[in-house]
């Protein structure tokens, strides 16, 4: 299962159809935080920074605080220009910027994680 959290419904949308896989879409951190700690264990996140109520930071820090949490790979998905230095603290499997992402390079990180 692979969970995409993603508070804006089409981008959320199209990252589900880029994957191969079952994708469980959540449109805020806190859902997704509920089904985690109810034993879904997702084999790998897509994860919007700026979400609505807390944000992707905010999740980040819940996840990695967590050891069975804490090895599950996270992609973060912004429009914001991050480098992997700038989040270096979380250990992602990878950024993608919104703008110029596309279905390849999801399907890539579900490859080498997911499948």
């Amino acid at each position: 299962m692979i969970f995409v959290i993603e508070d804006d419904e089409i981008m959320a949308e199209c990252i589900g159809r880029a994957v191969d896989l079952p994708v469980r879409i959540f449109g805020n951190a806190i859902a997704a935080m509920e089904t985690i700690s109810e034993g879904e264990l997702p084999s790998l996140i897509f994860l919007d920074i700026l979400l609505d109520g807390p944000d992707g930071f905010t999740f980040l820090n819940e996840l990695v605080s967590y050891p069975d949490t804490a090895k599950i790979p996270v992609v973060v998905i912004s429009s914001l220009n991050f480098s992997e230095r700038d989040l270096a603290a979380y250990t992602l499997a990878g950024i993608l910027n919104k703008e110029t992402m596309k279905p390849e390079d999801i399907k890539r990180y579900v490859k080498k994680y997911a499948e």
